[in-house]
């Protein structure tokens, strides 16, 4: 299952500046990590393994900062 994505810019004038804010909607809509699962066959066990290796780090930043103020 593949989204459909519509993103569209206005190129007026300099057409390097709107090839970046192209490039950073892309980025924020997620486009480019969601290609890359579809490329990549990741079986629901690994899922599971780094959403939890994630949410660990994430607990240990929050503990580490909580600690700092």
């Amino acid at each position: 299952m593949s989204k459909a994505y519509n993103i569209e810019i206005q190129v007026i004038g300099n057409l390097e500046r709107s090839l970046k804010q192209f490039k950073k909607k892309l980025e924020r809509e997620g486009v480019s990590r969601d290609i890359k699962r579809q490329v990549y066959f990741e079986p629901p066990t690994q899922k599971r393994r780094k959403r939890l290796m994630r949410a660990v780090k994430n607990n240990m930043i929050k503990m580490y900062e909580s600690e700092l103020l």
